[in-house]
């Protein structure tokens, strides 16, 4: 329903102001005076103005109505405005024309041409925030369809299961894991199969925001809020209003950003940068880190009140080296989407490139995956990707820099620990860089309880 603000010295104009727009099915509310406009537009958000221009008895020059506008277009610059006065003349209509003011009506009015207008004005209002809001998506967005979560190996059992079980609620997910282990792809996902897919899912690197225009990214702005407010802002929580917001890296956030951030997650209310106008938005928040927020939250670095409200859920991605199983198929893919990109002509891995890409630590998980593939696409001569085609090395054997001065047992045992961190627990690769065999590696895993 919309809310039209009424703003007449006179008292019976006022009434039959606030009748006549009643009857049509607007809510309404009426003030007296141009501060009392500015305390309402600052209080809740309208529709519609009807202002008049003369508020001071036996004043006739339309001034206190015309230096209100710029004002008032300053609370928002979508707001139409409708003149309303008893001493109309060509000069003050243009005059309010060029301050603003969308129309203008002489009293006394007639009822059918007021409501034509007030009916219009509020409809292409409605038309410009929803414009606002397309181009700010069209620009900050792009079109999300679902997404395709390769996930066979049993590592990834358990993170399925619980996708399956949340993604239709609205209950806040943190999600966790190393660099590369495809949490976005996992927002996505659960989007995806939410009651709110239909929906925007807004995206933003929360963790890469400077200090200086954190708030105006995620709670918008508006004209003349700093130097650079040319124009009023969407911010990342108005785009997502009704569907789901991802804010990634959260873990980088500043102790001053956090609890910016914990104000709206508490309340659902955001206010735009340079307006104290308070904005109720519905929003299901996604949050992503590498970061163990819990040892955070310990030491003081991330505030233990704005991770509750952040982990109702928890979901950690195993890194890539525990879920192998999954590397042919991942890599399939990515070679499917990137030489169709690259228009070549490549279908498959040579059975030396296919071992590599089993053997490899990949620390930097499915993003150094993709990478890999995408040289390998690039480079490749043939219809099949070779193993010199990826660019991965082996993993390096560990240092034996000041190891000679400890016993031969600790020192083999560091070796052995050191080559497994190193390989990312491949056995293999682990074998190759201590230049044993699988078995004798494993002899010593079991000897050291490693």
């Amino acid at each position: 329903m919309a809310k039209v603000l009424i703003a007449d010295d006179a008292p019976d104009v006022r009434e039959a102001l606030r009748l006549l727009l009643k009857r049509q099915g607007y809510r309404t509310e009426a003030v007296e005076s141009p501060a009392a406009v500015l305390q309402a537009l600052q209080a809740q958000e309208f529709d519609l103005l009807l202002l008049d221009l003369n508020f001071t008895r036996d004043t006739t020059s339309g001034a206190e109505g015309l230096e209100l506008l710029p004002r008032v277009a300053a609370f928002d610059s979508t707001l139409p405005v409708v003149i309303l006065t008893a001493w109309g003349t060509v000069e003050i209509a243009v005059e309010a024309m060029r301050q603003g003011a969308r129309d203008f009506v002489e009293k006394p009015w007639d009822n059918e041409r007021l409501l034509a207008i007030v009916r219009n004005q509020i409809e292409l209002r409605r038309a410009l925030r929803q414009e606002q809001r397309l181009e700010a998506e069209t620009r900050l967005l792009r079109a999300e369809g679902r997404p395709e979560l390769i996930a066979a190996s049993p590592a990834m059992r358990p993170v399925l299961q619980m996708i399956t079980q949340v993604a239709p609620s609205d209950a806040n997910i943190l999600i966790t894991g190393e660099n590369g282990t495809g949490k976005e792809l996992i927002a996505r996902t659960i989007h995806a199969l939410s009651q709110r897919a239909a929906r925007s899912l807004v995206t933003v690197n929360v963790g890469g925001l400077p200090e200086g225009v954190f708030e105006s990214e995620l709670f918008g702005h508006v004209r003349g809020a700093f130097t650079d407010a040319k124009a009023d802002r969407v911010g990342r929580f108005e785009l997502a209003d009704g569907g789901t917001l991802f804010l990634d890296e959260i873990g980088n956030l500043g102790l001053a950003q956090q609890a910016k951030l914990l104000r709206v997650v508490q309340s659902g209310d955001i206010e735009r940068v340079g307006s104290s106008k308070t904005r109720r938005v519905d929003v299901r928040l996604l949050s992503a880190t590498n970061i163990d927020l819990h040892r955070a939250a310990d030491e003081g670095r991330f505030r233990q009140d704005l991770l509750f409200r952040l982990n109702t859920i928890e979901i950690h991605l195993p890194p890539l080296r525990q879920r192998r199983e999954d590397i042919p198929a991942l890599a399939q893919h990515f070679l499917r989407q990137l030489a169709a990109r690259y228009r070549k002509a490549i279908t498959g891995f040579e059975p030396a490139a296919q071992q590599l890409l089993q053997e490899h630590p990949w620390p930097g998980n499915v993003r150094e995956l993709e990478h890999a593939v995408e040289r390998a696409v690039l480079l490749a001569s043939g219809n099949l990707v070779q193993a010199s085609d990826l660019g991965l090395r082996a993993a390096a054997a560990p240092a034996l820099s000041g190891l000679d001065a400890l016993p031969l047992d600790e020192a083999e045992r560091i070796l052995v620990r050191t080559a497994l961190e190193r390989a990312g627990g491949n056995i293999h690769q682990a074998a190759k860089a201590l230049g044993l065999s699988r078995a004798a590696l494993y002899r010593r895993i079991e000897r050291y309880g490693l």
